[in-house]
């Protein structure tokens, strides 16, 4: 295979439209064999890799799909995929061709030909491709089957009304029982991709059929088994033992050696857990995810930041899954700084009073580093251990003055910052270490570093003889310092004449900072709380006081905690882009349908307090009539005309399900029947009841999906 590609090396020249046409023309004569026919192809192909345009040789490319050669079929197809939708007044030279190919003895030919047709969305193509589409979901060979099922999303994106009307997407539930596990991903695949999108009909799953798809997962590829796993969200349990059920059976991808299967896995896991209440059950899977997610840090450093950022939403949800594995995230001396900081929050969330030591000197060797930005990173961490932890708190201040007394510019800053909220979490504890940061001052040329040690000294101005000779160096600079800085010396400057009002210079002081907060300064924030200053000062100082020096509610770590309903809703994402982001794919991607538990009985009480509703686009304001094979579907009314001041009513395919994320509140209203809380298992009430006619995915396995040739019978089917 290497000598092939060496071989074809040649062919990446830059060729003429001109002698590309000639050497076709001359390969028309003396060819038995298509090679001449084969080598200008290659060229051709090549030069399309390449960037350059071989359109002008739409017509003389044409004519060598008869060739009855498939490497010959396969390039003259990647032009057509090319240049296809740019030549629609020519395209339909093409059809008869294609055409006759749907309907070759050859199976790879067979697929070929729907692929590339699916590839050009011209209404002239989706039109021929239509019938032949219906015939080949229903083809005897796999490998055609499973063309033709990832066609249908193709099809589905072209023209939506048109897929649904020529009952594409009932063949396409069809296919999920069929004995092949390729054939079932890929259908799994494009009914994923027809659910994902706004306009697209509502995909679900019962149990039955949620079974059927695990049971193919173990014949399946990587894709395809993510594809299943993913699919899985489209299930959404009545009853705690369903819920249970799959997640026992999902439990044996976590050995898998893809990463994105495994993630998958804990995906899944993660949204059953949601519906599940044997609390020994849960601890069990959690205890189970550890290792797996472990095992994602020893890969590439691309892969590590994935599983690093995934890892930081999951032990927000259950803290329990790495619990005493903090060893583990400790930075290596190669890592890349992103996975180093990725590390570093990790580390911190996995912070206990159990091995606050062990973290704390960690980061201690992390400030002494050469990066400045990991370095700044590592000193804040101490800080925010210092406010979790508080038994470590002590041990986090004697470390962070062992930073200050190394002089170093950033590091003092940061340590200066985070002792400014170790103030506030533990009010009278710490302020014997004032005076060294003091010594500092001078140091300190960062904007939220020195408004960190104005409010220190403002907050603190009735312990500190020398408070006012500090603001006064301080207020020197007033007029240039940024916003920020001027803000927290107006506020300094208040409390210091509040704490010492019988202080000629603290009058000094303070009126000068009104005056140029009031006269000299644009900013309407900081002028606007120089006039409420002044006015409380001249009214009533001792109101003044009580509002400037109110007692200041203690700075907790819950802030740095997501917000439970957000992180349910993002973890329905673990292991795609979003996780990364840690935003919905819906806030970056264009038409990208969001995700959220639904409301059933099994939904734990915690999860349904804070459920995250998504509102579904609303669609066309007419019903569409899906005629075609599958299970006939249940209404429960006739679509009626629309009305203006009514809603649209629903598709077809939404009528019997309650909506993704829509129906919490009718399931919540019949709680106290006994019927909801049952399954229903009834023909007319359930979509898929009757797949099993079709096909059973047990028994004597899956068939190969190797193509075979077609008999003569099957001629006759087209």
């Amino acid at each position: 295979m290497s000598t092939q590609a060496g071989q074809d090396a040649k062919f990446f020249q830059r060729g003429k439209i001109q002698e590309f046409r000639a050497e076709l023309q001359a390969a028309e004569v003396k060819d038995k064999k298509f090679i001449k026919r084969k080598t200008v192809l290659k060229k051709i192909v090549a030069n399309i890799t390449m960037g350059n345009d071989m359109s002008p040789l739409f017509h003389d490319v044409v004519p060598c799909l008869g060739t009855p050669l498939l490497e010959i079929k396969k390039m003259v197809y990647l032009f057509l995929v090319s240049y296809g939708k740019s030549k629609p007044n020519e395209i339909h030279l093409v059809i008869p061709r294609f055409l006759e190919d749907c309907n070759d003895r050859n199976p790879l030919i067979r697929a070929l030909a729907i692929r590339t047709m699916s590839y050009i969305p011209i209404p002239v193509v989706t039109e021929a491709l239509t019938e032949q589409l219906r015939h080949c979901l229903k083809d005897r060979d796999p490998y055609v089957r499973k063309t033709a099922a990832i066609c249908v999303a193709k099809v589905y994106t072209a023209d939506p009304r048109k897929a649904e009307k020529a009952g594409f997407v009932e063949m396409l539930r069809d296919l999920l029982v069929d004995p092949n596990a390729t054939v079932v991903s890929n259908a799994v695949a494009a009914l994923t991709e027809i659910g994902d999108r706004t306009d697209g009909v509502f995909f679900k799953l019962n149990l039955s059929i949620a079974n059927k798809l695990l049971a193919a997962i173990g014949e399946s590829s990587e894709w395809g088994q993510i594809y299943i796993l993913d699919s899985l969200l489209r299930f959404v349990p009545e009853r705690h033992s369903d819920a249970e059920m799959l997640a026992e059976r999902v439990l044996i991808q976590l050995n898998h050696a893809n990463s994105a299967v495994v993630l998958t896995a804990i995906k899944i896991l993660l949204y059953l857990m949601n519906y599940m209440d044997n609390r020994r059950l849960i601890e069990h899977i959690c205890k189970k995810m550890g290792p797996p997610l472990v095992t994602l840090l020893s890969s590439g450093p691309e892969v590590q930041y994935v599983a690093l950022r995934n890892i930081l939403l999951i032990i927000q949800r259950r803290p329990t899954v790495l619990r005493n594995d903090v060893k583990v995230f400790f930075c290596k001396y190669n890592d890349p700084i992103y996975v180093k900081l990725a590390k570093l929050e990790i580390m911190y969330r996995l912070a206990r009073e159990e091995n606050a030591k062990e973290v704390l000197a960690e980061l201690q060797e992390y400030a002494s580093e050469v990066d400045v930005d990991f370095v700044r990173k590592a000193v804040r961490s101490i800080g925010r251990l210092a406010i979790k932890v508080e038994p470590a708190a002590d041990l986090c201040i004697k470390a962070l003055l062992d930073l200050i007394e190394t002089k170093v510019t950033y590091v003092v800053q940061e340590a200066v910052i985070v002792i400014k909220d170790i103030f506030r979490r533990y009010p009278g504890k710490y302020e014997g270490i004032i005076p060294t940061l003091c010594e500092h001052l001078d140091a300190l040329d960062e904007p939220e570093a020195k408004a960190a040690m104005i409010w220190i000294v403002g907050q603190h101005a009735d312990r500190m003889d020398n408070a006012d000779d500090l603001l006064d160096d301080l207020v020197y600079t007033f007029l240039e310092e940024p916003v920020e800085v001027q803000l927290a010396l107006l506020s300094a400057s208040v409390k210091l004449f509040i704490y010492k009002s019988k202080s000629e210079k603290a009058k000094e002081l303070v009126h000068r900072v009104l005056k140029w907060a009031t006269e000299d300064i644009d900013n309407p924030d900081l002028r606007d709380r120089g006039f409420m200053y002044w006015r409380l000062l001249a009214i009533n100082p001792g109101i003044a006081g009580e509002v400037v020096l109110a007692e200041k509610p203690a700075i907790t770590t819950d802030s740095d905690r997501m917000d439970r309903g957000a992180l349910d809703q993002l973890l329905l994402h673990t292991g795609t882009l979003g996780s990364i982001y840690h935003k919905n794919p819906e806030t970056f991607i264009r038409n990208a349908a969001g995700r959220a538990l639904t409301d059933t009985p099994a939904l734990n009480p915690n999860s349904r307090a804070v459920l995250v509703q998504v509102a579904r686009t609303q669609l066309p304001p007419t019903a569409v009539n899906i005629p075609g094979p599958g299970p006939n579907e249940p209404r429960s009314r006739k679509p009626e005309p629309p009305l203006p001041a009514k809603p649209a009513p629903p598709l077809p395919g939404e009528d019997g399900d309650a909506e993704e994320g829509g129906g919490g509140d009718e399931e919540e209203n019949g709680d106290e029947t006994e019927a909801v809380l049952r399954p229903v298992a009834v023909q007319g009430d359930d979509p898929y009841a009757g797949l099993d006619q079709l096909g059973a995915l047990g028994g004597a396995g899956y068939s190969a999906d190797n193509p075979k040739p077609k008999g003569d019978e099957d001629l006759l089917a087209f």
